[in-house]
């Protein structure tokens, strides 16, 4: 296949400016950081629940829980056990961050940084929840550089071609070019952000709910995905353990939004969340952590 009729990867993963060497996975994710906060904290002020410097503080602690929850997951789920070296723990740039884990301890984390603020949990999950899209579509662009977690073999016009060795370590001849589910997952994840901000404008959710809603949309990509990829991986029943935890993950969302539809499907359109705030507050962030003692 030609040159141009397949997705070049980069020689390298680490580029050096001014004698510094810069990991591109661990810049990826930096930058996905910085755009996410910076459409939730644009979101919150324009719906008057908080301000940017609020959104800013917050995300500082959701995205150290974020981090260490992905590597966790990780390093306890990879088919690669990397739970038997210690010393590569923390070799983030190296690759290794499981999703599930980072929105699981993300979450909670993020919990406990709004409330510290004193403001209304399940408001700041409505102005965040496109904003997560968005960070993980330009993240994922690290296993571009990485040259990692591509699918199986294809001769699509937008195949990615990996470095030769890359292709013999996986087992296939040199010049195999690969679904690039790095893309598939990105692009995913940037529609994702436009569902839900359109979703937001057009029906009137409770809120946090939008949160929820990502949830599904994502796990119904990620599912997809994952039918694609080669990578080692932990199966059982046919599929791999990402597409299960994405499909309980779906489902149990589904279920929730259905539930919490029925239970308040009566109610008055028109409820001022600022007059019923006192009860607003507690509904979502029950599904997450217990009440104060």
């Amino acid at each position: 296949m030609g040159f141009l009729a397949s997705i070049p990867s980069p020689s390298d993963g680490v580029f050096h400016i001014f004698g510094l060497a810069i990991h591109a996975y661990g810049l990826m994710i930096a930058l996905g950081v910085v755009a996410g906060v910076w459409l939730a904290g644009r979101r919150m002020e324009a719906a008057g629940v908080g301000t940017r410097d609020d959104m800013s503080a917050i995300a500082v602690w959701a995205v150290a829980g974020g981090v260490l929850g992905s590597r966790i997951y990780y390093i306890i789920t990879d088919k690669t056990q990397p739970w038997r070296h210690p010393v590569k723990w923390i070799k983030i740039w190296e690759g290794g961050l499981g999703i599930p884990g980072g929105l699981i301890l993300g979450v909670l984390v993020a919990v406990w940084a709004i409330k510290r603020r004193g403001l209304i949990v399940p408001q700041i999950f409505t102005a965040a929840a496109p904003a997560v899209p968005l960070a993980q579509a330009i993240g994922r662009w690290g296993n571009w550089w990485n040259q990692e977690l591509f699918g199986r073999p294809t001769t699509l016009p937008w195949a990615l071609r990996v470095s030769d060795a890359t292709a013999i370590s996986a087992g296939y001849p040199a010049g195999t070019t690969f679904h690039p589910t790095f893309l598939y997952e990105s692009l995913w994840n940037l529609a994702l952000c436009g569902a839900l901000i359109l979703i937001d404008r057009r029906v009137k959710l409770r809120p946090g709910r939008l949160l929820v809603v990502y949830v599904v949309g994502y796990s119904i990509g990620r599912f997809w995905v994952e039918s694609l990829r080669i990578d080692p991986a932990n199966h059982g029943g046919g599929w791999r353990l990402n597409q299960w935890t994405a499909l309980v993950a779906g489902l149990l969302a589904t279920l929730y939004l259905v539930v919490d539809w029925r239970r308040h499907v009566h109610d008055p359109v028109d409820v001022d969340v600022d007059d019923e705030s006192s009860a607003e507050t507690g509904d979502l962030v029950d599904d997450y952590v217990p009440e104060d003692e």
